[in-house]
């Protein structure tokens, strides 16, 4: 792990060398990494790079016998300089770097193989950087030229190229989606009498359209068609997508409907949708290392991480395939969706429209429903006002959020599922790190009024002893009985026993699911906390329990 990552500043990737010294390899530092005196050194540009951007916008007063030389990294690197100083003087000006900090203690807590970020700071990407493995221990590092799934983060990209068809008459936000649909026609009910599905509707998740997400396919199994899919007809894992609430009334997440924008952009471009979205919204944001392609192209494998389900567990295969690309298919690094966040800042303020242009910009990021804009959810307010989205596949998990101001923003991309707060943990590192404003940072939930005292002493009981996996069948279900210690060889002994013994349990809420009861408690342990819920049925019995890392 490098102390000083190589960036792209201003538009172009460099290395701020000192003169007076010899580097092991050429650095690049972001100025939010030089304290001000640093960056006043009267470095001076190398041919090729214009005028100093550091230099420019310093304002502090140079330290005395300190001089650097900003030069391209091609070119830094071809010079084959070595390390021959120490940086006993030199460290101490330096910001210590938090990011780095809360990434190494959350992958080593979480059990995280590989994790890779991209921050964006002015309007351009100013740190990217691979930490762990892309598969199993002994595999090669992840870097940033590392692809992942990107998981729901699809759909804001297939988003882009749905409007793109839009502005080009193409389609329309507003009409009846089967207008634009030649293979397969989304079918008419009573729902649909009065009120029709729309391409708006659908981006915003209003639509009122069923199936919520897809598991994908195994690697080398059988694979759906779009048009199967869409009719829940094998060999498809997930039911018929219809509408079964009348479109507009309520906002329930579905990738179903998603799915239906995917037909309706191939039958309205004439091509398939991975060549379409590459042409139309990848290229031009210059995303050179994405593809919607499924399954993932064979000379794109060797880049392309691991997936694990679980701890130490990889995807068979390794990842799984979706055929519902503009849900789930992308596969990306987290530089090329910063190049997305970018490209939307940009388009938003009318200083780059490749994609779009800067009034449908502003229409993607006007709140719809329930604070979705078309294709990203919206966050904050005036020029504070967030856009992202989270992604989920088999085996992946991934984050990007971005200002519509600022031009600030970070992404995350890791190979495996994690239900804790990991990837919020690191954002709020990167917050503090880059000074975003009015960040939400995480916070562990806040406890409310227990009313049965006694119901709690005996789940925290129940808990203790789920934790060591000696639980007192009369405390439990019969089925539940059954499956702990099944369970406990498995899962609950990677997780539960390092949390060490309770400190404390406090109620953060409780509600019903159906004649059965909910509560659930935040717990801190002696080496972690956790939000452990408990289903109790009417009996008194606990029926489930469900565990979520904090």
């Amino acid at each position: 792990m490098t102390l000083f990552p190589r960036v792209t500043y201003v538009g172009k990737e460099v290395a701020l060398l000192p003169t007076t010294a010899l580097f092991d390899k050429p650095t690049a530092l972001p100025e939010s990494l030089l304290p001000p005196c640093l960056i006043a050194t009267g470095a001076r540009a190398a041919p090729g790079m214009g005028d100093n951007p550091l230099r420019n916008r310093c304002k502090a007063r140079p330290i005395k016998g300190m001089s650097f030389l900003v030069v391209p990294v091609r070119i830094a690197m071809k010079l084959r300089l070595w390390l021959a100083f120490t940086a006993a003087w030199f460290v101490p000006l330096l910001r210590a770097d938090k990011v780095d900090d809360v990434v190494a203690a959350q992958m080593s807590k979480r059990h995280i193989p590989g994790l890779s970020l991209a921050v964006i700071e002015g309007g351009v990407i100013v740190r990217t950087q691979g930490y762990g493995v892309t598969g199993e221990k002994g595999s090669k590092p992840v870097d940033v030229d590392t692809l992942f799934l990107a998981g729901s983060i699809s759909k804001s990209v297939t988003a882009l190229g749905a409007l793109r068809l839009v502005e080009n008459g193409k389609l329309s936000l507003d009409s009846d989606i089967n207008g634009s649909l030649k293979t397969w026609h989304l079918p008419e009910n009573e729902f649909t009498k009065n009120k029709k599905v729309t391409l708006r509707l659908i981006l915003s998740h209003s639509a009122g359209i069923t199936v919520q997400g897809f598991e994908g396919y195994v690697a080398g199994g059988p694979v759906p068609t779009l048009v199967q899919v869409l009719d829940g007809l094998k060999p498809a894992n997930s039911k018929a997508i219809r509408v079964d609430t009348i479109p507009g009334t309520q906002w329930r997440y579905s990738g179903g409907g998603y799915t239906i924008a995917q037909q309706a952009i191939i039958d309205v471009a004439g091509e398939a949708f991975p060549e379409f979205m590459q042409h139309n919204v990848l290229r031009p944001l210059e995303m050179s290392a994405s593809t919607f392609a499924q399954p993932l192209p064979k000379e794109l494998e060797p880049k392309a991480a691991t997936g694990f389900s679980a701890i130490d567990e990889p995807v068979p295969g390794k990842w799984h395939i979706y055929p519902e690309m503009a849900v789930a298919g992308l596969w990306t690094t987290p530089s090329d969706l910063a190049r997305y966040v970018i490209g939307v800042q940009q388009s938003y303020q009318g200083r780059s429209n490749p994609v779009i242009s800067q009034q449908m910009t502003q229409e993607m990021l006007k709140e719809q429903m329930r604070s979705d804009g078309l294709g990203v959810f919206l966050l904050g307010k005036g020029a504070t006002r967030r856009f992202g989205h989270n992604g989920r596949d088999e085996g992946f998990d991934a984050f990007m959020i971005g200002y519509v101001e600022r031009g600030q923003g970070a992404v995350i991309m890791m190979n495996t599922v994690d239900d804790s707060p990991a990837v919020a943990r690191i954002t709020d590192a990167i917050a503090d790190t880059y000074g975003w404003p009015d960040y939400d940072r995480w916070r562990p939930p806040a406890p409310i009024e227990d009313k049965d005292p006694t119901l709690s002493a005996q789940i925290r009981t129940l808990f203790d002893k789920t934790r060591t996996g000696d639980v007192d069948p009369a405390m439990v279900t019969p089925e539940l009985a059954a499956r702990i210690p099944a369970n406990h060889a498995k899962e609950l002994a990677k997780h539960l026993p390092v949390l060490g013994p309770v400190k404390s349990m406090a109620l953060v809420w409780q509600g019903n699911d159906n004649k059965a009861r909910l509560y659930s408690y935040f717990a801190e342990c002696a080496n972690d906390s956790v939000v452990a819920t408990f289903k109790v049925e009417q009996d008194g019995k606990v029926s489930e329990i469900w565990i979520v890392p904090q």
